[in-house]
């Protein structure tokens, strides 16, 4: 089906996102801005890709460090595609931006994922940034039932993108909610992002239904080659 093997295009892709990451540590103190975008990306997509830099641009952030979760505590209702393959096919989605790389850091953690845990270990590595967790605006309005919320919302600036069918009023509620009860610097933005979510891909995946121009073509090839989600 596909002229190119994969396996070729992922250990190049990466060395090019070991790179990114090691480039982007050295020049940290550089950085005023940085974004984190945390998700299950089961499996990645345009939308995340759009949503991802029309926030980079909007916001004038000069990095987006793409973080599969590792175990996350929400996800239970469903069994969830390897963590390496989450993360391998992030590599692959986000190879050609150089704004954007992966990372590792919740693959490697022992036990649950959460963004508190996150946030703190990138302040670390990042101390002179700004930190932005990138989330969706659905997301958003679930985050008192995030660990540690108090504490939460000091280690970081929020900002909640709308996703396709998603009722921005009720975001735009929640986040003055948690600004006068936390004093959280939540933002909401509307991105004009494709309707895409991973759930239809993973649909249509199983009914063998095609998912080209949905995600990058090396995603796809990945997919096929193992055989994921049917």
């Amino acid at each position: 089906m596909f002229d190119v093997d994969i396996s070729d295009c992922l250990n190049f892709a990466l060395n090019v996102n070991k790179e990114k990451e090691l480039r982007t540590k050295e020049n940290s103190r550089n950085l005023s801005k940085v974004g984190i975008m945390g998700g299950t990306f089961d499996p990645i997509h345009y939308g995340h890709l759009v949503t991802a830099e029309y926030i980079r641009t909007n916001f004038e952030l000069d990095r987006i460090i793409f973080i599969p979760s590792g175990d996350p505590p929400h996800k239970t209702d469903r069994i969830i595609i390897d963590k390496m393959h989450r993360y391998y096919m992030c590599v692959l989605a986000t190879q050609t931006n150089e704004n954007f790389f992966v990372s590792e850091i919740e693959l490697k953690r022992i036990g649950k994922s959460y963004t508190i845990d996150t946030l703190r270990e990138m302040k670390k590595v990042y101390p002179y940034s700004e930190i932005y967790f990138i989330t969706g605006a659905d997301a958003l309005c679930d985050m008192e039932t995030w660990k540690d919320v108090p504490n939460l919302f000091k280690e970081g600036k929020f900002i909640g993108a709308t996703r396709p069918g998603v009722n921005l009023d009720s975001a735009k509620t929640k986040a003055q909610l948690f600004r006068q009860k936390y004093d959280a610097q939540i933002f909401n933005v509307s991105v004009p992002s494709l309707d895409i979510s991973s759930t239809d891909l993973r649909e249509k995946i199983k009914k063998d239904e095609s998912i080209k121009y949905l995600l990058p073509e090396s995603v796809e090839k990945y997919i096929f080659k193992y055989n994921l989600y049917r």
